[in-house]
């Protein structure tokens, strides 16, 4: 499998498929309304995350860290996601 990865063409690694694969599962179980699914594939994804955080792209890491999952299926897509507000927001 190939994806377009920041402008580059480039084959998916097999943690990036592990990942891609339970985000989309998570996509399905939400749409089917399935808690069992969405709960297993949160875990998995936290499993993924907590097992390959020293290799994967900073970014990456950083949407499944935030849960922003949406966003890293975008940028495993190649897409540039939406800027948004992970960052934690301090009192004045």
């Amino acid at each position: 499998m190939s994806w377009r990865i920041k402008k580059f063409e480039c084959n998916l690694l097999s943690m990036d498929t592990e990942i891609h694969d339970a985000l989309r599962g998570l996509n399905a179980g939400i749409a089917k309304d399935d808690g069992a699914a969405i709960a297993a594939q949160t875990a998995r994804l936290d499993e993924l995350l907590a097992r390959h955080r020293g290799s994967l792209h900073p970014q990456l890491a950083h949407f499944l860290e935030r849960r922003s999952y949406a966003k890293a299926l975008a940028w495993l897509g190649g897409e540039t996601p939406a800027a948004g507000t992970c960052a934690p927001r301090t009192k004045p």
